[in-house]
């Protein structure tokens, strides 16, 4: 993790000394100067206007969780279950917070469903003899997590609502759309994967 974020700051650093550089020699410093100011300025309105939706959201899938309707909807979606994550629904380990998790990516708040499958990979982990290696089911969860199809994505909405859109459900088809071809996609490959790995 330490690594990947100091890989994105590299990244990040040569574009903005690029950027810098092609400025003198286009003279277009004034606009580049111009546009850092008010990207910082739109930067932080845009994350007070996330950090509503965001807490909103969280709250929500905690008193869900504390009232044990996480425990229902695992119990409802077991079939679902044994069929994505088979060895985890055989041993129960992890598989609250794997629900959980799905359930939030559902809600569109990928904030909360990361620490759920962080949460939910070390359960699964804790029941393999070799835990340094990644199991099928926490593959297959990292990819669901990363592609996740979500019903209300509360991300997107937040975020066109802080740029000033006068429309706001009326990309959900697409998103919808898009975003259940990315997660089908990304299960039947994980599974296609895991499958020959094991072979």
């Amino acid at each position: 993790m330490e690594n990947g974020c100091c890989m994105l700051g590299i990244v990040f650093s040569v574009i903005c000394i690029i950027s810098f550089i092609w400025s003198i020699f286009a003279g277009t410093t004034p606009e580049i100067s111009a546009a850092v100011l008010d990207g910082a300025g739109r930067a932080v309105s845009v994350t007070l206007s996330l950090i509503g939706a965001m807490s909103l959201w969280n709250g929500v899938m905690e008193v869900l969780r504390e009232a044990g309707a996480i425990t229902r909807l695992s119990a409802l979606l077991s079939p679902l279950m044994k069929l994505i994550f088979p060895e985890t629904s055989r041993t129960k380990k992890g598989l609250d917070s794997a629900v959980a998790c799905i359930a939030a990516n559902l809600l569109g708040i990928g904030n909360a469903a990361t620490p759920l499958a962080i949460s939910a990979l070390n359960e699964m982990q804790s029941s393999q003899p070799e835990p340094e290696r990644a199991s099928d089911d926490a593959v297959t969860l990292t990819v669901l997590n990363t592609a996740s199809f979500s019903v209300i994505p509360t991300t997107v909405l937040a975020l066109r609502r802080a740029a000033g859109a006068s429309v706001m459900f009326a990309l959900l088809p697409k998103i919808w759309l898009c975003g259940l071809i990315g997660t089908l996609t990304a299960l039947v490959s994980s599974k296609l994967v895991c499958r020959a790995f094991r072979r």
